[in-house]
């Protein structure tokens, strides 16, 4: 039987909190998505926090409102329980989700669709790390392959600061992400839908006060100077959007995403697609979304509409 997302009675169930190093922030994104969702009407929302016990968790309720973040929430599982449940859910499907938390993968889709990366190599653990960077240019960023909210991420000048910043990130994966670090504009755009057309937010000009966009800088108000929109111009904002509509349909995300770039000698590099973004009070995607007239339970709403399943 198909749930009416029209209807305000039906059992909503937000999913946060998990198991992954972003728990703190999926409990955030969550407490702020049940609000506007009760704001709306939809009294029958309630916070499910997510443990070994979320497929019972969920006997009963009709939808799920993904506000999980990183491993589990935002990599498949949670998404192909939810298939397998019949639980219509928000957000991107199994496939999205996967090829959006790899960086690696997600690097390949893009790179298939001719769309412009920072030159990189993925490194495992065995690797000769010294011969796989030997094409790259100092500095570097190291990022874990699948990790989100900039865990496990570093700068590195040299050797031996690369094989410390491997160590660091190797705590939370085994593959690692080595990335020429560039000197750009940090900007980000969100991907919305809306009858299921995707369609591009303002894009967001973000100028942390660190020397780049770290979790200090993310989630800590006033580390961070948020330009909207972003100070760049009307052909560059062309060009940008027009790639993020271009990744979103390339990985397969449907309702939600958000795609950061960093444009540097005016080219708009994609560093990441995420397909479960944040929504606390510092995150992106709402500012980008009131910049457009879209206020937060609105984007709620618009996102609670993208539900379904078979995505």
């Amino acid at each position: 039987m198909q749930t009416n997302l029209q209807d305000k009675n039906i059992k909503i169930a937000v999913l946060c909190g998990g198991f992954s190093s972003e728990r703190e922030v999926s409990l955030r994104s969550g407490k702020n998505c049940l609000d506007a969702l009760l704001r709306l009407g939809y009294n029958n929302a309630k916070l499910v926090d997510v443990t070994e016990n979320i497929a019972n968790d969920l006997k009963g309720f009709d939808v799920a409102y993904n506000a999980l973040h990183g491993k589990y929430g935002e990599d498949g599982c949670i998404q192909g329980l939810l298939e397998i449940l019949k639980i219509p859910y928000t957000g991107c499907g199994v496939m999205a989700s996967a090829i959006g938390m790899n960086k690696e993968y997600t690097k390949k889709v893009l790179r298939d669709a001719s769309l412009p990366l920072i030159k990189s190599v993925c490194v495992s653990k065995g690797d000769n790390l010294f011969q796989k960077t030997e094409d790259l240019v100092y500095p570097f960023m190291v990022k874990p392959v699948c990790e989100g909210s900039s865990f496990g991420m570093s700068k590195v000048n040299t050797q031996d600061e690369l094989v410390k910043a491997i160590f660091d990130a190797s705590k939370f994966n085994q593959d690692i992400l080595i990335e020429e670090y560039k000197v750009g504009v940090n900007a980000t755009v969100g991907v919305l839908e809306k009858d299921g057309e995707p369609f591009a937010t303002d894009i967001l000009e973000l100028r942390p006060h660190n020397e780049w966009y770290d979790y200090e800088a993310k989630y800590t108000k006033g580390m961070t100077d948020f330009i909207l929109p972003a100070e760049i111009s009307e052909e560059m904002t062309k060009v940008v959007k027009e790639a993020a509509i271009k990744a979103f349909k390339v990985c397969g995300c449907s309702g939600v995403s958000r795609v950061d770039f960093l444009i540097s000698d005016d080219i708009p590099y994609i560093l990441e697609i995420n397909t479960s973004p944040g929504m606390t009070d510092t995150s992106d995607l709402p500012a980008q979304a009131a910049s457009m007239g879209i206020s937060y339970d609105e984007l709620v709403e618009l996102t609670l509409k993208s539900a379904g399943l078979n995505k």
